[in-house]
C-alpha cells in the first residue's frame, strides 16, 4: 500500500486548472445577459439596507437563498459534474443553504447604516466584495473576465456574500447554522485553488476570517459583557 504521507493535495485533483476556469466561461456565456441584471438589483437592495428599509433584510436573504438554489442546480448539477463526480452530492448542501438562509431571515431587521458598528460594516463590506469585485479577479489573476464568477451563479461570491449578510442579523440557531455551510465551501474551495496552484484561494481565507471574527462580534444594541445571545432574537 502506498504511503499516503507521500501524496499531495493536488494529486486528489479530478480536472485540470483550465477545464475549471473554462466551466466559468461557460457557464457566463449560457446564462448572458443576467449578469448585469443581478449586479443591478443587489446594487439596489444594498441600498436599500443602507437606508434602513424595514423589509430590506428579508429581501436580501431571499435573493440570496435563490441564489443558492441557482448555484446547486445550474452549476453544480450541470457544469461541474462533467468534471467533478462529487458535485452533484454537494447541490443538495447548497439547497439546504437556500432553506436556512429563508428561515435565518425570517423577521430578521437589518438597522440602518448610521446605527452600524465594525461588524455590520464588515458584513457589508464582503456583501459588496462578492457582488463588485469577485467577478473582477480574473483580471487581477491573469484570465480573462470571461471567466468571472458572480453572486447567484457561481458558488464562491454566493458563499463570501453569506457570511457578509448574515453578520447585518443578531446571532441566533438558524443564523449559526446558516453560517457553517459557506465557511465549509469556502474552506473546500480554498483548498482546490491552492491544489490548482491559485492564489485566489487566500480571498476565501481571508473572508472565512473576516466573517467569523465579525459574526462572533456583539450586534448593534448588544449588552457590552459578550451576552449578544441574551433575550429573544428574531432569526
Amino acid at each position: 500500500m502506498a504511503d499516503w504521507s507521500s501524496y499531495r493535495l493536488e494529486d486528489f485533483l479530478l480536472f485540470a486548472p483550465r477545464a475549471y476556469w473554462r466551466l466559468f466561461e461557460l457557464h457566463n456565456a449560457a446564462l448572458w445577459p443576467v449578469q448585469p441584471f443581478i449586479l443591478l438589483l443587489g446594487l439596489g437592495v444594498a441600498a436599500l439596507v443602507l437606508r434602513g428599509a424595514p423589509r430590506a433584510g428579508r429581501l436580501g436573504f431571499a435573493l440570496l437563498a435563490a441564489g443558492w438554489v441557482a448555484v446547486g442546480l445550474l452549476f453544480f448539477w450541470q457544469r461541474y459534474a462533467s468534471i467533478n463526480w462529487a458535485a452533484p452530492y454537494l447541490m443538495p448542501v447548497f439547497l439546504a443553504e437556500a432553506i436556512l438562509l429563508l428561515l435565518a431571515g425570517r423577521g430578521a431587521i437589518v438597522p440602518a447604516a448610521a446605527r452600524w458598528r465594525f461588524r455590520e460594516w464588515a458584513g457589508a463590506g464582503l456583501v459588496f466584495f462578492a457582488l463588485a469585485l469577485h467577478p473582477l479577479l480574473p483580471l487581477v489573476f491573469g484570465r480573462p473576465l470571461a471567466q468571472a464568477e458572480m453572486i447567484g451563479l457561481a458558488p464562491d461570491p454566493s458563499a463570501i456574500a453569506t457570511l457578509g449578510l448574515l453578520c447585518l442579523i443578531p446571532r441566533g440557531l438558524l443564523s449559526g447554522l446558516a453560517l457553517a455551510v459557506p465557511v465549509f465551501w469556502c474552506l473546500v474551495s480554498a483548498a482546490t485553488l491552492h491544489a490548482m496552484g491559485e492564489g485566489q484561494a487566500l480571498v476565501l481565507l481571508a473572508a472565512i476570517l473576516v466573517g467569523l471574527v465579525a459574526w462572533a462580534l456583539p450586534p448593534r444594541g448588544a449588552p457590552r459583557g459578550g451576552k449578544a445571545d441574551a433575550g429573544p432574537i428574531r432569526t
